[in-house]
């Protein structure tokens, strides 16, 4: 795919309807919309793991009551940040 790491990261979640999702959420929804990463090694996932790390945009949340069951937190795009992901593309600010 021709999108950056973050930019797929942002299209996984403004896609959910919650707008936030689990790291394996994220993964399984990059694997399903590029079926490429299926064929690539795990690399990429380390890749994802660092941008959520280390861009100010994605923040981590903590489950609400109402969240199904499962550990880690919850990544959403910090607010204001979402017109950095306008088309599909990341655009730093």
């Amino acid at each position: 795919p021709s999108f950056t790491y973050a930019s797929l990261i942002g299209q996984a979640i403004l896609a959910h309807p919650e707008k936030r999702m689990s790291l394996n959420a994220i993964y399984s929804w990059i694997i399903a919309a590029y079926p490429y990463f299926q064929r690539d090694s795990a690399g990429w996932m380390n890749s994802i793991r660092h941008n959520l790390s280390l861009n100010p945009s994605f923040v981590k949340r903590s489950r609400d009551g109402g969240e199904p069951v499962g550990k880690g937190q919850l990544w959403t795009i910090e607010a204001g940040c979402e017109v950095q992901f306008v088309g599909g593309k990341y655009k730093k600010a």
